[in-house]
Formats: structure tokens, sequence, C-alpha cells
């Protein structure tokens, strides 16, 4: 097989027409050659850190709308269906993966459960990680979310590095608003990226002291704007990452879309490209081709190096997408699940108080950081409720591995003025959560999930619409242009009950997610994420 096209050599900062050869997969020969043709050939982008379950996506759907947006590869961390399924989890992961042809990456989740503050489907300790890392599949120890287990020495999370540094496998980081010697020691301990900076400050901070930057912008947190100025600079030392992508998002765009905004801020395109193509291919050691001679021919055909409009990518020289279609094909595969808890009575989900203030999340548009806040109760018979007016919204973690009392708070910032929403995709446990106007609506939503042993929803006084999630009650079994229309029609919904954020669902997946601060709920109380303990709801 032979491409022509405007051929883009990364490394050598050089654009030239030229032809392409391809045998068995790899490239065999690059050549200048004179022709007519107006498109760009490039390496395939490469998602440098996302959790694929949060597209709602098994591997193979994912695949499916990657490479519509000249996606070759990612660098993919399991832990949402290892919370609910452990290991099992992580092979299935793996297996469907293998199913087509796309280069998922996956590591070995260093946090399951992210904390012992919450209850998860199953635990994953060092010596299931001595298992994984010794899978070549396994390509790396996933985000350590525990930074104080890393910064306090804790003997098991040193014992899960200590493994990745037998394999000579990276680990990877997580510390958010982590800084000064804080972060030194984060450093000095292995781990060698963080995708968590959400200041310019904190970035340089980090690239100044040799970590590796991830420049993020997913469905709910979108770090760059704040990121983006320092790539002219460190773009040896920087990827770009989804982390959480929704299915409708995928829908649209994906890493090309941060190559399109970075251009339009005028940085220069080869540090851009190294960014989103090589960068992480050379930190990972990933069977990922990047245009070379003996490379896999991993590569896109866009129509400029403005808008990255893909019309082919090419995967092991393989022909996945071609002008506006996907030819990845659907696989079969068993729905796997761990989902058992009962319904719940709207008294579940009152809360006997006599407080005058209360202690409430306040959410943030675009980010998973939270504000911890003293507001005004609203009390009606002796239960604290939903404050409408003033947007102080009950919200509830309902465990959904076994019957236990719901766990119960307040948030600002969601905007419904009626009905309720819910999802059991609650990073990082997986617990069902939901937030609503009144009790009755919290509750109705939260039946609909159990009903259905996971999804995401929406009540209102007229209607309930549900997405169905069976496979760990996190991803649905069907194809990703259906689950996309789905997602986007309960986003309007959610939208139409009120809330004013741009993605209600991504956002309020991350509201029992402790390790972020400042303040969470989860299925075992309100957490303070700063001081890593529990607090009191009442003032």
């Amino acid at each position: 097989m032979k491409l022509q096209g405007q051929i883009v050599d990364i490394e050598n900062k050089r654009i030239f027409k030229g032809e392409i050869t391809v045998a068995n997969g790899k490239i065999i020969n690059i050549i200048d050659k004179d022709h007519d043709v107006d498109h760009y050939i490039l390496p395939g982008f490469v998602d440098a850190h996302i959790h694929i379950e949060s597209s709602m996506l098994v591997p193979s759907e994912f695949a499916y709308l990657a490479v519509k947006h000249g996606t070759v590869a990612t660098v993919s961390d399991p832990h949402e269906i290892a919370n609910v399924l452990g290991v099992e989890g992580v092979e299935f992961m793996i297996k469907n993966g293998k199913e087509v042809p796309f280069k998922f990456n996956f590591g070995a989740p260093s946090c399951v459960p992210a904390t012992e503050f919450e209850s998860s489907g199953a635990v994953i300790d060092s010596d299931d990680i001595k298992t994984l890392l010794e899978n070549p599949e396994i390509k790396y120890l996933a985000e350590l979310m525990n930074y104080p287990g890393v910064l306090f020495d804790d003997a098991e999370v040193m014992k899960k590095m200590a493994w990745a540094k037998h394999y000579k496998k990276p680990i990877d980081g997580h510390a958010p608003g982590v800084l000064g010697d804080a972060i030194t020691k984060y450093i000095n301990a292995g781990i060698t990226t963080d995708h968590e900076c959400f200041t310019y400050e904190e970035g340089l901070e980090k690239l100044q002291k040799g970590m590796k930057i991830l420049i993020r912008e997913g469905s709910a947190a979108k770090n760059f704007e704040a990121l983006i100025n320092l790539l002219p600079e460190h773009y040896e030392h920087m990827m770009f990452c989804s982390d959480d992508k929704h299915p409708d998002d995928l829908l649209l765009h994906h890493i090309n879309n941060l190559c399109a905004r970075a251009v339009a801020k005028g940085i220069d395109i080869f540090k851009i490209l190294q960014v989103a193509c090589l960068n992480p291919v050379k930190h990972y050691g990933l069977d990922v081709g990047t245009l070379k001679i003996g490379d896999a021919a991993d590569m896109i055909m866009v129509e400029d190096l403005k808008a990255f409009k893909t019309l082919q990518t090419y995967i092991d020289g393989q022909l996945v997408f071609d002008k506006g279609t996907s030819l990845i094909k659907k696989i079969h595969f068993e729905n796997l699940n761990n989902f058992n808890t009962s319904k719940k009575e709207t008294s579940d989900f009152r809360f006997e108080s006599g407080a005058k203030r209360i202690r409430v999340i306040e959410a943030l548009e675009g980010q998973l950081v939270t504000n911890d806040i003293i507001a005004d109760a609203m009390i009606a018979n002796g239960n604290l409720i939903s404050n409408v007016k003033t947007d102080i919204l009950k919200m509830t973690v309902v465990n959904r591995y076994q019957n236990q009392k719901p766990a119960l708070a307040f948030i600002k910032n969601f905007g419904l003025k009626t009905g309720a929403i819910a999802s059991s995709v609650g990073h990082d446990s997986h617990n069902i959560i939901a937030v609503g106007a009144s009790d009755v609506d919290i509750c109705r939503a939260v039946n609909l999930l159990i009903k259905n042993k996971g999804g995401i929803c929406a009540v209102s006084d007229l209607e309930e619409n549900v997405l169905p999630l069976p496979v760990a009650g996190i991803m649905s079994d069907q194809d990703g242009e259906t689950v996309g229309k789905q997602y986007a029609e309960l986003d309007k919904m959610a939208k139409k009950l009120g809330s004013t954020l741009n993605a209600p669902y991504m956002t309020l997946s991350f509201m029992a997610l402790l390790v972020i601060p400042a303040l969470k709920l989860s299925d075992k109380g309100l957490f303070n994420g700063k001081n890593f303990k529990f607090t009191n709801l009442e003032v």
C-alpha cells in the first residue's frame, strides 16, 4: 500500500510532499515525491490519560468513535471497573479492547478502593498489583490518587510502587493542588506524571521539579485554558488527555480538538503535535507508530493543520476510518455486574435536624475540586429539605453493593427547580449518587437505577428517562452513537429541570470522589478532602 500527501515529520519540524509505503502493518519506506494531493499525513493522536469507562462505552465501542477523530491509542486507567469488579474487570477491558484494531494501553489500578472511607465492590492489593504488572498488556501503575499514602509512606502504597519499579513500568500521579515540599517528596517517590493541575503556577512548579504535565480537557474538568501557555516552552514534557469523556462529547471530537484550539492560539504546530502524538509513546514505551520507517503504520490523513478534520485513520496499516465511516465492527460480549441493593423508601432520605446552618458542597463549573461553604438550612416537619430558591439541594450517595442507610448532604450550583437526576457512575466506587428538588424525587431517581442495575436518569413530575448501564453499572452494551444520543437527551432533560451546569451528570459523578478536595460525600458520610476526615453536615 502506498499513501501520498503532505507528510508531517514532527521531530525534524518538516512538512513535505511525499509517499509512504506500508507492508505487513509496518512503514517500510518514506520518500519525497511530488504530487497534487492536498491532505496531510501525520501520526495518530494518543489520549495520554483516560478512563474508557467514563464514555459509558466498552473499549470496542469507544474505539469505534475515537478513530473518527484520528485517535489511534489511549493510555487507559481501568480503575472505574476495577472498583466494581476488581481484577476481573481489568481483564474484561483488556479482552474486549483486543477484539478491535485499536491500541488500548491499560494500567494497573493503584487505588481500589480509592480510600478506606467509602464502600467499593472490590479491593486490589499489592499482591494483585504484582500479578497485573507481570502481564505485558499492563503498561504502567495507574494514578496514585492516595497521595497522603505516598507522603506518609503507607506500607501498602510503597509495595505497589516497588512492584512498578521492579517491572520498570512508569508510575502515574494524581496530586491536585499539592505543592512545595509535599510535591517534591511525591515526585522523589518515583511518580512521573500529573493530570490534575488546575492553575498555571501549579503546572509550572511540577514541570520545574521534573514531572510530565498533562493538559486535561474532559467533559467536566477543563484545564486547557489554565495550562496551555506552558506548552510553548515545556512541550517536551507535556501531553494531552481527556481523563473523563462522556459519549456525547466523544461523538463530536477528541484530542484533535485540543490541537485545533492550540493552533488557534498561534502555538507552533510541531510543538503541538509532539504533545499530541509523540510524547505519550515515548514516556510509556507504547507500541504505537510515530511515522518513521520500521514503525507500525499508525497514522491519519487530515484535511488541514488547523481544524484537523480526519479523512482516514490507519492502525497497523489497516484502514479503520474512511471519509465519515468507522470501519470498526461491533463485538459480542457478556455483561458483568455487581449490583446488590434493594428498593428504597422516601423516608430513607429524611434527615432529622433542628440546625439553622449546614455545611454545603459547592460544585464548580469545569472543575473536580469543590468549595466547603456554610448556608442557611431549610426544615419541614423536622426534616432538612432542598431549598430550590437558594439552590441548596439535597444529595445522596447510596451503597449499591449492599443494603445500607443512604448518606445525605447538600450541594449548591446544580440549579434544579424540580425533579431529580441520578447516576451509578459515581467516582470512584460507583455507588448511586443523586441530587433533587425533593426527597420524593430523589427516591424515584435512585429506585429507577436500582431497577435497571445501573445507569443515569432524570425524573420529573411528568416523565422518567433512563440510560441503562448494565456492564458493571457504568457502561452500556449498546453502540456508541446510540449511547451518545441517549446521553444527550438526558443532559437536555437535566437542563430543562433547571441545571445550569455545562455537564451536570459528569459533575455529579465526581461529587463522591473523596481524593479531590474540599468537600465530598461518600456512602459513609460527608468528607473533608483537605484533612481526610469525615465532617458534620450540621454546623
